[in-house]
């Protein structure tokens, strides 16, 4: 029996598929936008991080 069979048996599995992908897409784009608004300075420090040592 495949995967997909045992999903099917499940009453409103299809709810978790569309909270993950608004959670996803959620927090996408709140990154997004930090990254747009971040300093630009402080984003080179950052990356500058791994070849300090």
């Amino acid at each position: 029996m495949k995967f997909i069979n045992y999903l099917e048996k499940i009453s409103g599995v299809s709810i978790y598929g569309l909270t993950s992908l608004v959670l996803f897409g959620t927090i996408f784009l709140l990154m997004l936008i930090w990254t747009a608004r971040a300093d630009k300075k402080m984003i080179e420090e950052i990356s500058q991080i791994p070849l300090d040592k």
